[in-house]
């Protein structure tokens, strides 16, 4: 099966490029901080750590194999944090209960706070982080979502910060990566502001965790999608999104339109509804949400069951083909039966060409 992550080398050991001066932290200052420099990694932030979570479960066994063939492995952290730089806004008065974390994704190399955000964000409590050099053109498993990790784990290390009132953000590209980020790390994250930027659940771009951590996804995740109104294209895509979530049992969504806009980051009206919207917790719906996960058990189940009449018939083509489709669109899911349904296609015999061409000169 081809290997969908093209960069496996950019994780390998290799020198890391000499980033942009910057300061560290000011821990315990208000407002606005421009080129701060994080020291802290986390776990969560490990090379290993956000394959696992980002890469489908065949996916993962492929690289596993990459590497067990290469001398080179895989960095620790694929992030050198002194050669990296963020963008920080923490709002004057801390909440009772802490303050909530937007961690925004911007879809260029520069961090920036955008105008007008400082006042909502004074108002809901929020901390603001950014990591520059983050934009659309970096690699998304190596750097983007590294960055946002590491972004997060730092503020919470160093500002109070209710574990409950983390939140993943973006705009246009950086949107769709912070669906990524949510998607893999409901654990961390319990919300996403989705500012004009989607995809679809179940397919390569959004690939599901291990079942664990997808059903606290489905549970306790909140996605506020924020598109302009003339936005044509992603309102669209926006659709597609929401669609799969409710396909896929997760009804934790919000629309928020912006009248009369494009293409655009959210106006400070829109970023306040959507804060608002992230801070009323909803509890799920637990009867229906049963209901929908045992139809989605059930459909899963008998397209693998599909997969093994075919391997019985030495249909091992087609079985290879549902395989990789299933693979995606259930990750992690369909484990560990994907993966070990795997281990019979890799290990049927293979016709020996030898023996065909010995046969078509006997007839």
């Amino acid at each position: 099966m081809a290997l969908p992550w093209r960069r496996l080398s950019a994780l390998a050991a290799m020198s890391i490029s000499v980033g942009a001066p910057g300061a560290e932290l000011a821990v315990g200052a208000t407002g606005i901080q421009h080129d701060v420099i994080f020291t802290q990694y986390s776990p969560m932030s490990r090379s290993t750590e956000v394959m696992l979570r980002l890469l489908s479960p065949l996916a993962n066994a492929e690289v596993a194999r990459v590497l067990a063939q290469s001398a080179a492995g895989l960095r620790e952290q694929a992030i050198d944090l002194s050669m990296e730089t963020f963008d920080v806004y923490v709002p004057p008065t801390p909440p009772p209960g802490g303050y909530a974390l937007l961690v925004f994704i911007p879809p260029g190399q520069k961090s920036y706070l955008p105008a007008g955000w400082a006042s909502v964000l004074n108002k809901h409590g929020v901390i603001f982080v950014s990591a520059s050099k983050s934009g659309n053109e970096e690699n998304v498993l190596d750097r983007r979502i590294p960055l946002a990790l590491l972004g997060a784990f730092n503020m919470m290390q160093s500002y109070p910060i209710a574990q409950d009132r983390v939140y993943i953000g973006g705009f246009s590209g950086g949107s769709r990566v912070a669906m990524r980020v949510a998607l893999g790390y409901p654990d961390l994250f319990h919300g996403a502001v989705l500012n004009a930027g989607s995809d679809r659940l179940g397919t390569e771009q959004l690939i599901l965790p291990a079942a664990d951590l997808f059903k606290r996804f489905q549970s306790s995740t909140r996605l506020v999608y924020v598109t302009g109104s003339e936005d044509s294209w992603i309102i669209q895509s926006d659709i597609a999104s929401r669609e799969s979530a409710y396909e896929l049992c997760v009804f934790g969504t919000v629309t928020g339109t912006m009248i009369r806009a494009g293409h655009e980051i959210a106006d400070p009206s829109s970023l306040d509804r959507a804060l608002g919207a992230l801070a009323a917790r909803v509890a799920p719906d637990e009867a229906k949400l049963a209901a929908c996960r045992v139809h989605l058990e059930k459909a899963m189940s008998e397209k693998l069951r599909s997969v093994k009449e075919l391997l019985d018939r030495n249909k091992f083509h087609d079985a290879s083909k549902l395989l990789t489709k299933i693979d995606i669109q259930y990750g992690g899911l369909a484990a560990p039966e994907s993966i070990n349904l795997a281990g019979r296609i890799k290990d049927q015999p293979r016709p020996d060409p030898a023996a065909g061409s010995a046969n078509q000169g006997a007839q």
